[in-house]
């Protein structure tokens, strides 16, 4: 992977082991970004009045046909929390529904759903999961556990920002659809990251970040709705999709696909970032990475005095490994570990656990574990000394 890092534009000088968090683009995929800007700069009306439509189709069905679905089912969002705000604002929930989650999901989506629910009358239930996992039986045993004749909605990552988990979300879609329950799916670390294929896995929404593991630049996700549902979501923003003037036989995509004047480049990289993929051979670039973190999880876990989360294997790991860390000071913490040793990693507060994160891109090395390893023994026996 040695020879990747030159396509990457982070800083040499520091041990950056935190690509879960806002990702990184390769310089090809940054340059087709600049071109399609300079292409909107240079003739802005026909641009965006002329091109944009179809520009957006092609980006659209080389994205559906990566993630195995429909591209009319697919709208673009800058980011999964967009998503989710759509999705919740519109869902109609009424007084006593309930929302099933985990004690697991994304701060910013927690919060969504809360406010929400709460403006509703409506019920966001987070069942409390039992760490470490043993097993995916006892994880989906943990999420049922909080189901009742009430619950409207499961709504679930495909791997937690927190945790680093993969979650068994198809068995968790395959028992929602035979309890008649809506299924939501926030995948903002699954693409590029392990297969996706929504024709299988079989949500009936699902949202996803490009910018992170597809390597796209900043604000490019997707929103996925299923056919029979689209009709039931509102953008967020009202403009001239509504009552289009020139309707298309989508009204999902009318209403979504346009909302007022922005850059929309980001957006048309997604057929060079899998072409990217393509000519690097990125399953077996991800493979490797996906080792690097299996034969360091337990390690990572040894130096910080705890437990792994899950079972050390492609079911539940891809390539970020997370762990729990006792410390006074989180932020602190992982500000230490940045301005003393260089190394760039989260250390996330999240209810009454605190989790410290490394994820592995191209670039990274046995060498930069190595170095986070030594980093966190200097400052763990500081902090405890």
């Amino acid at each position: 992977m040695a020879s990747l890092k030159s396509q990457f534009y982070i800083d040499q000088k520091v041990t950056f082991l935190n690509y879960g968090s806002f990702g990184g683009t390769p310089k090809p995929i940054m340059k087709n970004y600049q071109d399609w800007q300079l292409e909107c700069e240079r003739e802005p009306v026909q641009f965006m009045q002329v091109n944009l439509h179809k520009y957006l189709r092609k980006s659209r069905e080389a994205l559906a046909k990566y993630i195995n679905c429909n591209a009319d089912d697919l709208v673009y969002v800058t980011n999964p929390s967009y998503a989710i705000n759509i999705i919740a604002k519109s869902l109609k929930l009424t007084l006593g529904d309930q929302v099933l989650t985990t004690d697991l999901e994304y701060g910013a989506i927690d919060r969504t759903w809360k406010y929400y629910t709460r403006k509703t009358g409506a019920k966001y239930f987070k069942s409390k999961i039992s760490l470490p996992v043993k097993s995916t039986e006892q994880f989906i045993e943990d999420l049922w556990k909080g189901y009742s004749h009430k619950t409207k909605v499961v709504f679930i990552s495909h791997i937690t920002s927190s945790t680093g988990m993969i979650l068994p979300v198809k068995e968790i879609c395959e028992m929602a659809k035979a309890k008649g329950l809506i299924t939501i799916v926030d995948g903002a670390h699954v693409p590029g990251h392990i297969p996706l294929n929504l024709q299988e896995l079989k949500a009936d929404i699902y949202t996803g970040a490009c910018h992170k593991w597809m390597m796209t630049p900043k604000g490019s996700s997707f929103l996925y709705v299923k056919k029979e549902l689209q009709d039931r979501f509102d953008p967020l923003l009202i403009s001239w999709g509504y009552e289009s003037d020139n309707p298309s036989a989508s009204r999902f995509q009318d209403y979504h696909s346009w909302q007022g004047t922005r850059d929309m480049s980001a957006f048309l990289t997604i057929p060079a970032s899998i072409k990217f993929m393509k000519d690097h051979n990125w399953k077996k670039v991800s493979d490797a990475c996906k080792k690097l973190v299996h034969d360091n999880y337990e390690t990572f876990c040894d130096v910080l005095g705890t437990q792994p989360l899950c079972p050390v294997n492609k079911n539940f790991l891809g390539q970020m490994g997370s762990a729990m860390i006792k410390t006074h000071d989180p932020a602190g913490l992982q500000r230490k570990l940045f301005t003393r040793y260089k190394v760039d990693l989260p250390v996330m507060k999240h209810d009454d656990y605190t989790f410290i994160r490394f994820s592995i891109q191209a670039y990274n090395s046995q060498k930069d574990l190595d170095k986070l390893f030594d980093a966190l023994k200097k400052t763990r026996g500081k902090e405890h000394g």
